[in-house]
């Protein structure tokens, strides 16, 4: 059974954290009507991206999943760092989540695999967080978009337990796919804490500072 951050903090690091799928009620009350709200056509307001503030260490299902799949995780420095979202490219980024959204159903890795934590393609229709985002990854990817400016990244969820997103990196400001809602939106209007995330120039993630304590896996629905 998972536990509170604070508790956590208090007692001993995270010995295992879940992500799961359950549709919970979004700590900011903007986020839930932006869900609601957004249409494919229309842009998101600008906002200031999320600040790196160091180094980190990737989770070790990334390092694993790099080993056997390591053109997924090179970084091309000649790539752009973000993306010029314009209404199609937005409209790409909300069809893309929701579809996958829908094509995976939800299943912990212990379930799947009988293991705690593996980064995976959900090739079976079956996956958890860090699945659905690294699929909506790749199909952005064939569609064009550089894989440079999208980005693994792993937070705090509203109930004080480790989940992987995607975060596009945009020049309006940095976006979120999430197995949790199909509705696109902001870093800051997710309600997460943010940890870390893929580095932009190699394989040392960057840290974001949003914990003391960082999630050693993201393994749950």
């Amino acid at each position: 059974m998972r536990q509170p951050l604070f508790r956590l903090l208090n007692v001993r690091p995270f010995s295992k954290i879940t992500c799961r799928l359950v549709a919970v009620a979004l700590a900011l009350t903007a986020a839930a009507a932006a869900g609601q709200a957004q249409t494919l056509a229309a842009l998101p307001v600008a906002s200031q991206p999320v600040a790196k503030v160091g180094n980190a260490k990737p989770i070790a299902g990334w390092v694993r999943f790099c080993q056997q799949t390591p053109q997924e995780c090179a970084v091309d420095p000649s790539e752009p760092a973000t993306i010029t979202l314009t209404p199609q490219v937005w409209k790409v980024l909300v069809q893309v989540n929701r579809q996958v959204n829908a094509a995976i159903k939800p299943m912990t890795d212990q379930e799947h695999w009988g293991v705690e934590d593996r980064w995976d393609f959900a090739e079976d229709g079956y996956g958890d967080c860090e699945d659905y985002q690294l699929v909506k990854r790749r199909q952005l990817v064939k569609a064009g978009f550089p894989r440079r400016a999208l980005r693994m990244t792993v937070v705090i969820d509203e109930e004080g337990a480790g989940h992987a997103v995607m975060m596009v990196r945009t020049n309006r400001g940095d976006f979120i796919l999430d197995n949790k809602r199909d509705a696109v939106l902001p870093w800051h209007q997710t309600g997460y804490t943010y940890v870390k995330r893929e580095g932009d120039t190699g394989s040392t993630w960057a840290s974001l500072g949003g914990a003391f304590v960082s999630p050693t896996v993201t393994a749950g629905r």
